[in-house]
């Protein structure tokens, strides 16, 4: 849809005057607060509490967010996933939620890619070794960026107000420099994000845990009877 189409403009219109509403009274703002909050940190904990006989979420991962309509919106990389999960949803020191609500998210998926080094050759071991897991994680960012093509990766802001789009095969970034070094491990973190991609959501449950990596459905929690 044209953002010049009468559609668009209309649907934006409802926006703001659906928040116009939500907003109407200093009550009314507190209730507002508190339930978007409150989802938000029901979809933290899901991308990083336990699940089942899986543990926790914690350090280097690849993570990905999807929007009903839009598809995949954004690719992401952290060492800290613990924290940087939890304030996805949020938005307290990440851009995301303030474009794409949470509210729409259809799915994020988490991969945690350094259980994945055992199944390739020791010369990529070694240079996850050598290099660290933060520079094979921006590589992996990289190289999945590359592959997706996310439209929130796929351009920056500028100081004039617009934006400007980045191409990111030709990137010379810390990521792209290194991605070269790392081609079996690239294909097992892409292997492993198709599949949670294409996950199916469960009937009565709104997580998949493979062990690999995990995918939250966001989008489920609207219909459960607690959410």
């Amino acid at each position: 849809m044209p953002v010049n189409d009468p559609l668009y403009e209309d649907a934006y219109c409802t926006w703001r005057t659906s928040l116009a509403t939500l907003l109407g009274d200093a009550s009314l703002l507190a209730r507002w607060q508190e339930r978007r909050y409150r989802f938000a940190h029901r979809v933290g904990g899901l991308l990083t509490e336990g699940q089942g006989d899986e543990p926790a979420v914690t350090g280097p991962v690849l993570y990905g967010v999807f929007a009903s309509g839009a598809g995949l919106c954004y690719v992401g990389q952290t060492q800290k996933a613990e924290r940087r999960l939890r304030d996805l949803p949020v938005g307290e020191s990440h851009h995301l939620a303030n474009t794409v609500p949470p509210e729409l998210w259809e799915r994020v998926v988490v991969i945690r890619w350094p259980r994945l080094l055992s199944a390739v050759p020791e010369a990529e071991q070694s240079v996850a070794v050598g290099r660290g897991l933060g520079v094979c994680g921006l590589a992996l960012e990289h190289a999945l960026q590359v592959e997706t093509a996310p439209p929130l990766n796929s351009r920056r802001r500028r100081t004039t107000g617009d934006w400007q789009r980045r191409n990111l095969e030709r990137s010379r970034s810390r990521g792209a420099v290194h991605a070269q070094f790392i081609p079996s491990l690239t294909q097992l973190a892409l292997d492993a994000w198709k599949d949670l991609s294409e996950a199916e959501t469960p009937k009565h449950s709104s997580v998949v845990d493979t062990g690999i990596g995990r995918v939250v459905f966001p989008s489920a929690l609207h219909e459960s009877p607690d959410s």
